[in-house]
């Protein structure tokens, strides 16, 4: 039950570390060699860790408000690694459309016991829910 709770801690962290733009925290969830793939969203990449957090700084600034949220997490732990699959869901503003818009899926991550804690060594982002609100209009 204590790795479970660190597993969700670590999960909590990263959607922290991603909404308040935490570049160097966000880096604290995952091993140095980590491979990440955000590439069920549209215009999404798949990379290295240095590579993704590129990639995240200069495209979440477009985002002014996101606020993930994680759940129904299902860990098969074997020893020092893990298999992990979370549902998130994630409100969002975008420019220039009225009101919140969201996404969701699942991530799934590939977990291995670090000397500090565990940490993700891949992550699978699998998005299943893009709902986009209506453009703001002129008056």
């Amino acid at each position: 039950m204590l790795d479970e709770a660190e597993i969700r801690r670590l999960l909590t962290r990263y959607c922290a570390a991603v909404d308040d733009r935490d570049w160097e925290r966000y880096r604290t969830v995952f091993t140095r060699d980590a491979w990440i793939d955000y590439t069920s969203a549209p215009h999404g990449e798949a990379g290295t860790l240095d590579d993704t957090v590129d990639w995240l700084s200069t495209n979440l600034v477009l985002l002014p408000m996101t606020m993930h949220c994680v759940m129904n997490v299902d860990a098969t732990i074997d020893g020092d690694t893990a298999t992990v699959r979370a549902q998130f869901y994630n409100p969002l503003k975008i420019p220039g459309v009225e009101g919140a818009s969201f996404c969701g899926g699942y991530y799934n991550h590939e977990l291995v016991r670090t000397e500090n804690g565990w940490r993700s060594r891949k992550l699978v982002e699998d998005l299943s829910l893009i709902h986009i609100s209506e453009p703001t209009r002129p008056y």
